[in-house]
């Protein structure tokens, strides 16, 4: 694509129609942009357009398509081919950081990701003067552009946070430190004296303030991996200023708004964090400050208001106190009983009190309010950090800070049951309070797993929460509601199972409440109690314990996803997959209905897929409908078949990508319920299923080579006789798939089922070319991962066309090749291979050409006879080689970049392990013996004599074993 005045307004065009509500013009739109995204020039049109373009809406619009490009498509990825041209990539670094930082805010947003983007690939190496190019501009004066280099600073340097310490790492903070600390240091003295300077013009203040923010985030980045040498030298600086900012208090600066945080509770909530780190990392370091700062944080706690602005700082300042408490040596600071009382008066219980804006939450915003009450993204909520506070304080002072916390619990209750309806506030606080204190650890999985020995959970569970829950109106009091439920889901290892039994008919009855927050934690305590393991790993609460339920379970569930606000409620689908799982057959009664309010839910939701988990859980209760049923039925394949087809052939020809991956791990599912036939309905997609658009999508390749392999199982003679014209199309993915160090693999599994299933003559004028593409692949990248699945298909080619026909397709390819593979890649790789049934193939497949290849017995190969047999035994009695050489580093199909739809395992549709050599061997050991016995026998005295002059004494005393395990002699 040119630089041109025509392509820019083309792409204006279309740029718009991508903003269009009507997916009608909207859908081209996007597949437009996405067929030119790999012209040379576009990136370059989009910032022209960015930069020049009149309308603000293309502008904004073209920077966030830019950033999404570049979010796809700038890593390179081995195997695959560099998707943006490197004229294109060095003219994005040269203009981008001048563009980003002249642009307005709103853009300079969207460019500053980009840069970050780009940076975490190319920076230091090939982008080595970003830094410099950078720190030149804080000369600048203009806090419009410092702040923008700030923003990108920060996105470039926050992922120092979360890294693993290695040497690469080390070496970049390194580099950064050296160019940054400094001139970051300078910037931070001069931007507080400018704020004494223009301690009166509010608008000044508001862009300063905006800049020690930045400059706060990233100290917590630049300090967080160790402690740097530079920020050691200047901590005085750092923290008289850090302190002295914390007392600040501008009426300038105070908002009016009660929600959103001011400038000054952002920057003091990023001090509190900064010397939390300090205070938990460099203790030693930073003791002289301590002090202060515990007496700066105590007074803003103590001072600062209920309002919702201030959660940030509220939690960040209870964080920082929960994190020295919990150091040995600052545990004076907290001794005193009057301090203790002190701080779960004034700090913990008014923070742990469900304000206004909570209850607001739980009505209004219930999906945000679920996300942070249980999944623990609340890590900023005051209750969460009370919470941790009490934690830490219990470390060493559990017996007072109990008995201080009984005290207000007991009073709260009394307080409640004066009026329900009025305090029912008090109890919502009494419980949580009961939960903080009684929780010492706590997992996603099994729910707390440490409790306070002074709590008594089930005592406190019978008097206080079964009488909420047995009320006989399911939505009076929902937040109390929502408390006994989820006091249920957090203590089930600690309330005995008799009372867990008792909850669960009432935890069913309240998948029926109006509040979302209710029937979500009803729909996941019930998942949650189905999942416990008892005895023996079986499951704690049984399908017969449930029998009595099914019914009304499996009613309410379906039942609760009509509810407003819940038609997709992750929660209640998971439980769905879970209730099945658990009751197995006992669901079968139900599934015709079952399976058609899924496949409704799927057609609906199918328009557009806005929840992947939901999605994953309707797709993992499908399959286990079809499971179940055809477990016992295998005929009822077909009626699951008639449901699900017009639903799956309308998402594959809408090309719904979130989905189609489902769509073929379904199909796999139902395809390898038929016994040995494909229906037509199936072979009528088969020539669909090799386009090469649908190899293009990594998300797509497991459960498409899984397809393929189930047409392949079940009906290669099918192909044979009425496709086979398409088996060039089928090699022609192995051949793509064998080119990719990522997918090669999935080649392999593709290329076995074709050797194991299809009939030998419909590949016999091929077999030579999948060889000869194997060794190109050896010669040019040899990995340990390609190696292991080779071993395996050249052991299964041996094991279905002989011994004698693996000798000579190698030597036909090129001259003593046989001689070569045997002696550079089996003898010294076979003890990689992993996996019992890829042991057992290559055993059996070597044991062949140990005895059923004539040329092994009287041609210059005989020399590797012994040193084969040697690495066989190896390979039975030798522990596996799980090394891996340095240089090899796999991309993970996981981790390709940008937003692709990644591929999502269900685990309801795995497949049961396939052993191609399971009639035929056993034992593998002994398969060995009765195969030596037999080359013995046709000619005696050779075996016996190459054995004794030279097998290892070790291995020889192995296969001793095997032949007296098999009742049989060596002639």
């Amino acid at each position: 694509m040119e630089l041109s005045d025509a392509n820019l307004q083309t792409l204006t065009e279309y740029l718009k129609k991508t903003l269009d509500p009507d997916p009608a013009v909207r859908r081209p739109a996007e597949k437009f942009l996405e067929s030119v995204e790999g012209s040379q020039n576009y990136p370059l049109l989009l910032l022209t357009l960015l930069e020049k373009s009149q309308e603000n809406v293309i502008k904004v619009c073209a920077s966030v398509t830019f950033k999404n490009y570049i979010k796809r498509n700038w890593r390179i990825v081995e195997d695959e081919p560099n998707k943006i041209c490197e004229s294109d990539r060095i003219a994005i670094k040269a203009n981008i950081v001048p563009l980003m930082l002249s642009s307005p805010e709103q853009i300079q947003k969207q460019l500053s990701d980009a840069i970050s983007i780009i940076g975490r690939e190319d920076f230091p190496q090939k982008w080595p003067d970003l830094l410099t190019e950078m720190v030149n501009r804080f000369q600048s004066g203009d806090f419009h552009v410092i702040n923008g280099v700030l923003r990108t600073a920060h996105s470039l340097f926050k992922r120092y946070r979360h890294e693993f310490k290695s040497n690469e790492l080390w070496t970049e903070i390194k580099l950064v430190l050296d160019a940054f600390a400094l001139p970051l240091t300078n910037l931070f003295k001069a931007t507080i004296e400018l704020c004494s300077t223009h301690a009166n013009d509010a608008s000044a203040l508001k862009v300063l303030f905006s800049s020690l923010i930045l400059i706060a985030k990233l100290f917590y980045s630049l300090n967080f991996q160790d402690l740097p040498e530079f920020f050691e030298d200047n901590m005085e600086t750092w923290m008289t200023n850090f302190h002295s900012l914390l007392t600040l208090d501008n009426k300038l600066l105070q908002t009016d708004d009660e929600e959103e945080a001011g400038l000054l509770e952002l920057l003091k909530s990023q001090i509190c964090d900064n010397a939390a780190l300090y205070a938990q990392k460099y203790d030693e370091e930073f003791q002289p400050y301590l002090p202060r700062f515990v007496t700066a944080i105590w007074n803003l706690l103590v001072t600062t208001g209920q309002e919702v602005k201030y959660d940030l700082l509220v939690s960040n300042a209870i964080q920082f106190l929960a994190s020295v408490c919990e150091r040995p040596h600052y545990k004076h600071l907290f001794e005193d009983q009057n301090t203790l009382t002190s701080i779960c008066e004034k700090v913990i219980v008014p923070n742990m009190e469900f304000r206004a804006a909570d209850e607001e939450a739980f009505e209004d915003n219930s999906e945000e309010y679920i996300r942070r009450d249980l999944e623990g993204s609340d890590i900023d909520t005051r209750r969460r950090a009370a919470c941790d506070l009490v934690r830490g304080l219990c470390k060493f002072f559990e017996g007072p800070v109990t008995g201080i916390f009984s005290g207000y619990v007991n009073s709260m209750l009394q307080e409640y049951a004066k009026n329900p309806s009025v305090n029912w506030k008090h109890k919502d606080a009494a419980i949580y309070l009961v939960t903080s204190l009684a929780s010492k650890a706590q997992t996603q999985k099994h729910g707390i797993t440490q409790a306070n020995e002074l709590v008594n959970l089930t005592e406190f569970f019978v008097n206080h929460i079964l009488p909420d829950l047995k009320s006989a109106t399911v939505n009076e009091f929902p937040v109390l509601k929502a408390d006994g439920i989820k006091y249920i889901m957090i203590f089930r290892n600690q309330v005995p199972k008799e009372q867990l039994l008792v909850s669960i008919p009432l935890l069913i009855n309240h998948l029926q409440a109006e509040s979302i927050v209710v029937h979500t934690y009803a729909a996941h305590a019930l998942e949650r109690l189905f999942t416990m393991r008892g005895t023996n790993n079986a499951t704690l609460i049984t399908a017969a314990e449930m029998a009595p339920f099914v019914e009304v379970l499996l009613t309410n569930l379906f039942k609760a996803l009509t509810l407003p606000g819940s038609s997709e409620n992750e929660y209640i689908m998971k439980a769905i997959m879970r209730s099945f799982s658990l009751l197995q057959e006992s669901i079968i009664p139900y599934i015709p209905s079952v399976i058609t309010q899924l496949t409704q839910k799927l057609l609906a939701v199918s328009k557009n897929p806005s929840k992947p988990h939901f999605n994953h859980y309707m797709f993992e209760s499908i399959c286990l409908s079809i499971r179940i049923t055809c477990k016992a039925n295998p005929e009822a394949v077909g009626s699951f078949e008639e449901a699900l087809f017009l639903v799956f052939t309308e998402i594959l020809q809408n090309d719904v990508q979130e989905f189609i991956p489902y769509v073929f791990q379904v199909m796999s599912l139902l395809l390898e319920m038929h016994k040995n036939e494909i229906p037509s309905s199936y072979m009528a997609l088969f020539p669909h299923l090799l386009q090469p658009v649908l190899w293009e999508r990594t998300g797509n390749i497991p459960p498409l080579v899984r397809l393929l392999q189930a047409y392949l199982e079940r009906g290669a003679s099918t192909i044979t006789s009425t496709a086979a014209d398409k088996i060039p199309g089928l090699l022609g993915v192995f051949q793509k798939l064998i080119a990719s160090k990522a997918n090669d693999h999935q080649g392999f599994y593709l290329l076995n089922s074709i050797i194991e299933h299809m009939p030998p003559e419909s590949v016999d004028q091929y077999r030579k070319q999948i060889f000869i593409l194997l060794f190109q692949r050896l010669q040019n990248s040899k990995t340990t991962k390609f190696i292991k699945s080779f071993l395996v298909f050249i052991n299964l080619y041996c094991v279905r066309y002989g011994a004698l026909a693996l000798q000579e397709i190698f030597d036909s390819i090129q001259p003593k090749m046989f001689g070569m593979v045997l002696e550079k890649i089996i003898i010294p790789e076979i003890q990689k291979v992993s996996g019992q049934v890829e042991k057992k193939i290559c055993a059996v497949g070597i044991t062949k050409i140990l005895t059923e290849c004539p040329p092994m017995m009287d041609t210059e190969y005989t020399k590797l006879w012994i040193p084969l047999l040697q690495a066989l035994i190896g390979l039975f009695e030798l522990p596996e080689d799980d090394t891996i050489p340095d240089e090899e580093h796999f991309i993970d199909i996981e981790d390709t970049p940008g937003y692709q739809t990644a591929f999502s395992q269900l685990a309801f549709a795995g497949k049961k392990e396939h052993d191609p050599v399971g009639q035929m061997v056993n034992n593998p050991r002994i398969h060995l013996a009765q195969s030596l016995h037999k080359l013995s026998t046709a000619c005696p005295g050779r075996v016996l004599s190459m054995l004794s002059t030279s097998l290892n004494a070790e291995a020889l005393q192995y296969l001793q074993g095997y032949l007296q395990a098999a009742s049989v002699s060596l002639l």
